[in-house]
């Protein structure tokens, strides 16, 4: 017991620990909740595209010496507002569309890195630099997303309904295009709070397993949106504390964290585990 304890005590003697466990906590929430639509509406591939397509904007800003997340976040609307257009203003399919888009801007941002001068470590942008986050990224990440889970869930029932059924959403007098749009918005800011913690590559994990994981784990939304939030808590947590003891990547440990708990519940959930369905077959086999 005494080991167990200074192993969770020992990292919170160090204020770069402390920073990180909130960030991480915070990003995996937000991340969570926004990653329970993704999963319903099925834009894995669009979360993707959002988390590439923000790498110019990050390098631009601090060519400019404004904060990363400025750049990060004008890049990920703008990338979202011109999948949109060329997929409404083309015969080209969506899904080429978005990765046109991402690897345009991704390749952008790697011309970028490759003809600025910068002491800025490339694998810290890419892979993110949680260990090392100052108070003004705190700062961000915490207005951030506290704007982005109060929209999220003040329009958590219209944003649901368009999700479930944007045909049914419409005949009751919600704009199915604006709440598209707002769900983009809210994605492409949860992107760039998600970019404090993991960095660009790993983002799309973050706003995609915590949704499918819930999904697996409950048939209600509202629950599924706190399955999610608390399995992304605990991931943060649990990955960094490895990150500490094991001196591994945080953000990779974060993501593997969140990939064992997909695991867990793809082979062990209740009614939707793969394990307990062929058991539950083999029953039913053994009556007949």
């Amino acid at each position: 017991m005494a080991e167990i304890a200074e192993w969770v005590a020992v990292p919170l003697q160090y204020g770069f620990m402390q920073r990180a466990l909130l960030v991480s906590v915070v990003a995996g929430v937000v991340c969570a909740v926004l990653s329970c639509w993704v999963t319903l509406i099925g834009w894995s591939l669009l979360g993707d595209a959002v988390s590439h397509a923000v790498l110019p904007g990050v390098v631009l800003s601090y060519l400019f010496g404004f904060p990363l997340a400025v750049g990060a976040l004008v890049f990920g609307a703008g990338s979202v507002a011109l999948i949109g257009a060329v997929n409404r203003t083309s015969r080209v399919k969506e899904d080429a569309v978005i990765g046109i888009v991402f690897t345009a801007m991704f390749g952008i941002g790697v011309v970028l890195i490759s003809r600025i001068p910068s002491q800025t470590d490339l694998m810290h942008i890419l892979f993110g630099d949680v260990l090392g986050v100052s108070n003004t990224s705190i700062a961000q990440v915490l207005v951030m997303a506290g704007v982005t889970l109060a929209v999220a869930l003040a329009k958590h029932r219209d944003l649901t309904l368009y999700a479930f059924d944007p045909v049914h959403a419409h005949a009751i007098g919600l704009n199915p295009r604006r709440l598209e749009a707002l769900l983009l918005g809210l994605l492409a800011v949860t992107v760039v709070i998600a970019l404090q913690a993991v960095g660009i590559i790993l983002v799309v994990a973050m706003v995609v397993i915590p949704g499918a994981t819930a999904y697996l784990l409950t048939d209600r939304f509202e629950r599924m949106l706190l399955i999610a939030a608390a399995v992304a808590a605990v991931a943060a947590v649990v990955g960094v504390y490895l990150s500490f003891h094991l001196n591994v990547a945080t953000g990779g440990a974060i993501v593997l964290a969140h990939a064992a708990a997909f695991a867990l519940a793809y082979l062990f959930a209740p009614r939707h585990g793969l394990l307990l369905r062929r058991r539950a077959s083999r029953r039913a086999a053994a009556r007949v």
